[in-house]
């Protein structure tokens, strides 16, 4: 059986390394927290690894926008051997800043180039005020590998910039008709709704995205900060007391490498 490695990018403002640390632990891979600045210095770094992981934050104060200095280092520094780590058959996560930072770095939804111009963006919550509450997400796109298909599952959010919106309408029915929605969000039957259902706005109700190979997801939620039944913010009321939702995307991804890998 293949033994899984996972390296969790930082960079200043990321704030969430530690949890995801814990959480692809809790999940059988042994995973490592490496400032991003290591990686530019021995991009050979990154061979070791199977799954590569950008989490939750604010990395460099997102400044200029959500996300966006850390996809311009991996634009110019990491792009080719991120794109070369995929082609390997390996996983790329990106959660909240992270997914914000894939997207705008051009490697989700892979349609074309990334930030502003690209086919997809995330930008300032409908709302327009930071929403941290907890929402549910209904799984779409079967080919993802990280998701368990047919689960809805229950995470909380926290951000300020989570509105996914496509270019155009046609690039939304690409995204679509090419299974690039990985989750969206939904009420606790599975509907999807207006505020705070959809608690930012996006377009479709895009609560996360994925490529076309399946092994590269970027989520606004936070599924490392479920991964116990006690996290739940009812939880001495649950019936079942298993392991958070959260838990199935780390599971899904550690038990794909060992298969795989």
């Amino acid at each position: 059986m293949t033994h899984v490695k996972a390296i969790v990018l930082r960079a200043a403002g990321i704030n969430c390394d530690m949890e995801t640390e814990h959480a692809f632990e809790l999940a059988g891979a042994e995973a490592e927290r490496v400032h991003i600045n290591r990686i530019i210095e021995d991009k050979s770094a990154l061979e070791k690894y199977q799954i590569i992981v950008i989490p939750g934050g604010f990395s460099y104060g997102d400044d200029v926008a959500a996300g966006k200095i850390l996809a311009n280092q991996i634009i110019h520094h990491l792009y080719e051997p991120i794109q070369k780590f995929i082609e390997g058959g390996k996983l790329v996560l990106g959660i909240c800043n992270g997914f914000q930072v894939l997207v705008k770095a051009g490697i989700l939804p892979g349609m074309d180039s990334g930030g502003e111009k690209g086919p997809v963006t995330i930008t300032n919550n409908d709302s327009g005020k930071f929403e941290d509450r907890w929402v549910y997400l209904a799984p779409q796109a079967e080919k993802c590998i990280f998701i368990e298909s047919g689960r809805q599952i229950y995470l909380p959010i926290a951000h300020g910039e989570g509105k996914v919106v496509a270019k155009d309408k046609a690039t939304l029915e690409k995204l679509k008709s090419d299974g690039h929605i990985a989750f969206k969000y939904v009420d606790e039957n599975g509907n999807e709704g207006d505020y705070p259902v959809n608690p930012n706005g996006s377009v479709d109700s895009i609560a996360g995205l994925t490529d076309a190979t399946g092994r590269v997801l970027g989520l606004m939620p936070h599924p490392e900060r479920y991964v116990r039944a006690t996290q739940h913010p009812h939880w001495s009321r649950l019936v079942n007391k298993r392991n958070g939702d959260g838990m199935t995307i780390f599971v899904n991804a550690v038990k794909f490498v060992q298969k795989n890998l």
